[in-house]
């Protein structure tokens, strides 16, 4: 084998390796090293302070319910996505113009902006013009400050997210169940199988890799949420809906403190990056293959 042979594979991938370095491994880099030092983005010099910034974050009140807010939403927002998905994957997994209407409409939510979104679910939830209001009201329900009181703004969001990542994961769930063999089903219906035993013993473990897939998107996403965040309640009312992302984008690009910015956004790397790991040294052995 010539040196040419061994070395065009490496040169098949470099264009691609060269572009995730630059634009996903320097920018993390940088973000470490930015976390070290106290700086305004403006002056020319940094002032080294070592791991005082993780110091200052840690054990700020702020930042702790902030973790709190981001922690909470994710798993509401999970949960809900995940067990209302399946539920409308198994009503829908049949050949039908209905069935293939609804996917559709679910779907739809998914390939608009989380912008457009954010702004039709605001005015949604107007406490005195919002449609939400107007609807609760024909049940005889008092109406609700959606997006301006503490019980309810955290909650509104999770709402809107459920809303629009419904309909993808619902045909993720859909393209899970059509892949499980028909013999399958036959064998179960020989066996006068009972529905629920059905789908706990055979449908849910055939489905693992697909609800495996999808927590792992859905749990990153959601600590990654902005766009609700900014454009519907801007962290308030009293912080109770400020999350990681906005946390960092206001204290880097509001207060230009990029130090403390970069700090909490290793921090938010380290959180999802240790959960994500296990996750993966929990579950991956009681993902069943086909």
């Amino acid at each position: 084998m010539t040196m040419w042979e061994k070395l065009r594979p490496y040169t098949m991938v470099a264009p691609a390796i060269t572009v995730f370095s630059i634009f996903f491994i320097y920018p993390i880099i940088y973000m470490v090293y930015l976390s070290m030092f106290d700086w305004n983005f403006i002056s020319p010099n940094k002032n080294f302070v070592g791991m005082q910034n993780f110091t200052d974050l840690l054990t700020e009140k702020e930042f702790i319910q902030v973790i709190t807010n981001t922690s909470i939403y994710t798993v509401l927002t999970v949960t809900f996505i995940i067990g209302l998905s399946l539920v409308l994957a198994l009503w829908l997994n049949k050949t039908s113009m209905f069935s293939s209407f609804v996917q559709g409409a679910i779907f739809s939510p998914h390939i608009v902006s989380w912008v457009s979104i954010s702004m039709i679910w605001a005015w949604v939830m107007d406490p005195q013009y919002g449609l939400l209001n107007w609807f609760i009201g024909l049940f005889g329900f008092a109406k609700l400050a959606w997006l301006s009181s503490q019980k309810t703004s955290l909650i509104s969001l999770v709402i809107v997210a459920v809303w629009k990542g419904l309909g993808y994961n619902t045909l993720v769930f859909i393209a899970g169940l059509q892949s499980i063999p028909k013999d399958i089903y036959e064998a179960a219906a020989l066996d006068r199988s009972k529905p629920w035993t059905t789908f706990y013993r055979l449908i849910l473990p055939m489905l693992s890799p697909t609800i495996f897939f999808l927590v792992i998107i859905n749990m990153i996403g959601s600590f990654q949420v902005f766009e609700t965040i900014a454009i519907m309640t801007q962290g308030g009312p009293v912080n109770t809906t400020n999350t990681l992302v906005y946390y960092i984008y206001e204290y880097g690009f509001r207060f230009f403190k990029i130090g403390y910015a970069s700090a909490a956004g290793v921090i938010l790397l380290f959180i999802v990056g240790i959960l994500t790991i296990l996750y993966f040294k929990m579950l991956s052995k009681r993902v069943h293959y086909q």
